[in-house]
């Protein structure tokens, strides 16, 4: 059995999936050390196969210059998308690293062998749970169809709207904090109440020495609001998805 590809197909097909690879390289949830970069070429290139069908037409001319001009241009595109979606994700580790300073967790940090970076232990589990409940809630389809999309909006031989991504950067920046007091909100006040609570303790009974009891109380606080929050977590990550697709698209016209 034989294929036959022109050369504008190859070229087309290296320049889908140049920006679906430096898209997977910053968005979730196949941004992470943890899978091989072997694996995300060739999902990268999968994922192009697909989408060829339908940008065909959009090879550029076929000179050395501008395939790799062309290139650049989708590397950046695809870098650009998968950041707004990344910042959008980040809220529920922020979240996460939240609790660690008002749990007293933050004193203790964990070496991520994902992301060979030293990270807050809440920061690290949320991020964790968030990529998982993706999966579990199949929301990895709907962010791989929004980014799939991009291809019919922006052809292969143009780019985005800066200002669009300029907008979309500064408003995924602010919903960012937002969501993580959204997240964490509720439970940073009960610590903080519990707080308060141990401090008038502590006055009214100083044989009691409360703040000795603070670090175990504290703690299993903690355990058991993030618990509770479990609950929660998989409308929060569905709600995030559902933003990030629709910001891309605003991105993209």
């Amino acid at each position: 059995m034989q294929v036959n590809l022109d050369a504008g197909t190859l070229v087309a097909l290296l320049l889908i999936s140049a920006r679906i690879f430096a898209w997977s390289l910053v968005a979730p949830p196949i941004a992470t050390a943890g899978l091989p970069v072997v694996v995300k070429t060739v999902l990268s290139v999968g994922l192009a196969l697909a989408v060829l069908p339908t940008v065909k037409g959009q090879a550029p001319a076929l000179d050395t210059v501008s395939i790799i001009g062309d290139v650049v241009l989708q590397v950046m595109v695809g870098a650009g998308l998968g950041f707004v979606t990344r910042i959008l994700f980040s809220a529920i580790e922020a979240a996460g690293s939240l609790l660690d300073v008002f749990g007293g967790f933050s004193l203790s940090a964990a070496y991520d062998p994902l992301s060979t970076t030293t990270t807050s232990i809440f920061g690290r589990f949320y991020g964790l749970l968030c990529t998982t409940l993706i999966f579990a809630t199949n929301m990895h389809l709907l962010i791989f169809q929004g980014f799939l999309r991009t291809f019919r909006a922006v052809p292969l031989d143009s780019g985005i709207s800066l200002s669009r991504l300029g907008t979309a950067l500064s408003t995924t920046a602010g919903e960012l904090f937002l969501g993580a007091l959204q997240i964490a909100g509720p439970l940073v006040v009960v610590l903080f109440i519990a707080d308060i609570a141990l401090g008038v303790l502590n006055r009214i009974a100083p044989q009691l020495n409360a703040f000795s009891m603070s670090f175990p109380i504290k703690i299993g606080l903690t355990l058991l609001l993030v618990g509770l929050s479990f609950m929660l977590m998989p409308q929060t990550v569905t709600d995030i998805a559902q933003r990030a697709t629709s910001v891309i698209t605003e991105v993209t016209g």
